[in-house]
């Protein structure tokens, strides 16, 4: 409920803070007010009004903006980074070498933008054993972690990052279950993919290993940040 509260503010504090924004010194006393008394959702709302009731008086022979249209501009200001972190998330998505050589490529990455995820890294990799081995470390006492990295560093890999709110369990939904034949129709697998060990695709399980896994395939600066136009009319931004 929080999290469309901040979205619904952040959407109609974006137009005005735009504007603000080419206002250095608006901005950076908007954001003093803001890291002052961004309480308003705490239930503190008086103690947000009387600091800014104070912050206001001392600007304004400066021509500051009334109280009543710079105070939710100024909390949602800080709010809206927060929030966005939040709700979006990233996951890592690989196309395995058996993926590739089918030309399943397009295929799969389609159905993410269907769903509406937002491709913000991709590149294609030919992993060495020793890669594979890294990415598989956690398997590494099961009788076929060799025969996994093996395949893995058979053959080119498309790897990639996916953004997108709850795209780390809705990904694996997309994929379907390891074993294919136990994957639903409509699953990536379930429909691509006849057997486990040619399942053409790799999803991470959860956060952490999110985490792990794009730091693992991707530097930095290979991660892309930007806003999608089709966002609005995904998640309701319009």
């Amino acid at each position: 409920m929080s999290s469309q509260i901040f979205r619904s503010a952040s959407r109609n504090a974006r137009s005005f803070l735009s504007a603000a924004a080419k206002n250095s010194r608006f901005y950076s006393e908007g954001r003093a007010v803001a890291s002052a008394t961004a309480v308003t959702f705490s239930g503190r709302s008086s103690l947000l009004l009387s600091n800014f009731a104070k912050a206001g008086s001392e600007n304004a022979s400066r021509g500051w903006i009334s109280g009543a249209l710079a105070l939710p501009a100024a909390v949602y200001m800080l709010q809206e980074q927060e929030v966005h972190a939040a709700e979006m998330e990233r996951t890592f998505i690989a196309i395995k070498p058996d993926g590739v050589q089918r030309g399943l490529i397009s295929e799969i990455i389609s159905r993410f933008e269907r769903k509406g995820f937002k491709l913000v890294a991709i590149k294609i990799v030919l992993p060495s054993k020793e890669f594979a081995q890294k990415h598989y470390h956690d398997l590494k006492e099961r009788p076929f972690f060799n025969g996994l990295c093996d395949f893995l560093s058979s053959g080119p890999v498309v790897a990639m990052v996916w953004e997108g709110e709850g795209v780390i369990k809705y990904g694996r939904k997309l994929i379907g279950a390891t074993d294919p034949q136990k994957s639903e129709p409509g699953t990536i697998r379930g429909d691509l993919a006849v057997v486990v060990g040619r399942n053409i695709i790799h999803g991470s399980d959860g956060p952490e290993t999110a985490k792990d896994e794009i730091n693992l395939w991707f530097k930095p600066e290979e991660l892309v940040a930007y806003i999608s136009n089709a966002e609005k009319w995904i998640y309701g931004n319009n």
